[in-house]
């Protein structure tokens, strides 16, 4: 499992968590301005724990 970041069309750094075969997990809700936020974004959601909720 691996993230994947990369630039849209719009010129914005995004993000996409892939599987060890190749398919999506997850991906960034939005584009950021600047690598550095982007990668940021992805230690947030590594920091993410097994304890976190799950709500719904």
């Amino acid at each position: 499992m691996y993230f994947q970041i990369y630039r849209d069309t719009r010129d914005e750094w995004r993000w996409t968590l892939l599987a060890g075969n190749m398919r999506k997990i997850a991906e960034s809700g939005e584009g950021y301005h600047n690598r550095a936020d982007c990668l940021a974004v992805i230690e947030l959601v590594k920091s993410t724990d097994r304890d976190t909720p799950v709500r719904g």
